[in-house]
């Protein structure tokens, strides 16, 4: 295969970018969210947030860039042939909707408890004395945000599937180097 046609079996260089600092974001905030608790309180508990808030605003903002791209002139590989393709069709349609709501549920989840952002931006309590609220919505962002962790590890053992036991190239294609075989 020549250079030009392996180029176009990859994706374009920004959409391999985007797509591993969303794999890093989603990574970094699920490992701070689950550890947020054992923050001792007070300063190091609202630093520990004030992080978690900031991630998942950069999240945001790199999610509606990657989605932006994605629709304008980002590379659209077409997928495995057969069930597979399916499945991993469904799979990143599962991502991108799995990133919005945990997404939205984490802005619903600062307001409804409140917060503060390094004590720069306060975010004002929805409801401050509904602790049945601010205790369901704080479990929806926990569970979306786990299941998202579990479909994108679903993602990445496909692609490592697809590389050590279909021996193709589906995960060099998303890789930032391409190694030689």
């Amino acid at each position: 295969m020549n250079d030009t046609a392996a180029s176009a079996l990859r994706y374009d260089r920004r959409s391999i970018v985007l797509h591993w600092v969303t794999a890093a974001l989603v990574g970094l905030l699920w490992a701070l969210g689950q550890t947020i608790d054992w923050f001792p309180k007070v300063e190091p508990r609202i630093a520990a947030r004030s992080v978690h808030i900031v991630l998942g605003i950069s999240l945001a903002i790199v999610l509606a860039w990657r989605i932006g791209w994605r629709l304008r002139a980002g590379a659209a590989l077409p997928p495995a042939a057969g069930w597979l393709g399916r499945v991993g069709t469904l799979t990143h349609k599962a991502l991108y909707l799995l990133l919005i709501v945990t997404l939205a549920l984490g802005v619903a989840n600062a307001w409804v408890r409140g917060d503060t952002i390094f004590h720069l931006l306060t975010i004002p309590a929805f409801d401050p004395g509904n602790k049945s609220l601010r205790t369901t919505v704080e479990d929806w962002h926990g569970l979306a945000a786990n299941i998202l962790l579990f479909v994108a590890l679903f993602h990445a053992a496909a692609g490592l599937l697809h590389h050590y036991l279909f021996n193709d190239d589906v995960l060099q294609r998303m890789l930032p180097l391409r190694s030689r075989r």
